[in-house]
């Protein structure tokens, strides 16, 4: 073999090699292309699971939220009136004080009891109870209303009720008025 044959041969390898080796890195690119495509396309529907389940629990949430809300609106629904009607029954309680220093309105005072009686039932059954309060009854800023302090009659009366000026009210679980009373200082 000549010498230009072996050179011309030599040169074909090189060229088969570095066509290979081209070859190769192409497959190699194509291969990291395919696999970051396929990254990709993982990542996206990952993120798109990802943003379904919140938005599913965002719904879920939302459901939940209106049927609370809903439920409460109808609990307190007739809190308005219940408010507008209090200085009614206030106003009953204080006349029943009244009647019953005067003997002579026996029949007036029966009368106005047991209309008392039926609007106090009345509201009963629409949710309305009276908050318990004595006198005696350590005073609590987050349960009572203080209207004023006085002096306490009795040592043991100090930061304690005194006297009750207005009865509270809860309509279900919210308080619709609080107990005002008068705290021994």
């Amino acid at each position: 073999m000549s010498k230009k044959n072996k050179e011309e041969n030599h040169i074909e390898e090189d060229v088969k090699t570095a066509s290979n080796t081209t070859n190769a890195a192409n497959d190699a690119d194509n291969n990291t292309e395919e696999i970051s495509a396929e990254d990709k396309l993982k990542e996206e529907l990952q993120q798109e699971k990802d943003k379904y389940l919140r938005l599913f629990a965002e719904f879920e949430n939302y459901k939940k939220r209106t049927s609370r809300e809903r439920i409460e609106l109808f609990q307190t629904a007739s809190k308005d009136v219940m408010v507008a009607m209090l200085p009614v029954l206030d106003d009953f309680e204080r006349a029943l004080l009244h009647i019953e220093e005067d003997k002579e309105a026996e029949e007036l005072r029966k009368g106005v009891l047991l209309i008392y009686n039926k609007l106090l039932q009345t509201l009963q059954q629409k949710g309305l109870t009276k908050i318990e309060v004595e006198k005696g009854d350590k005073f609590d800023a987050d349960h009572h209303e203080a209207v004023t302090q006085i002096p306490a009659p009795t040592e043991d009366l100090k930061g304690k009720i005194v006297d009750i000026i207005e009865k509270g009210y809860k309509l279900g679980e919210t308080v619709i008025r609080f107990p005002k009373v008068v705290i021994g200082q």
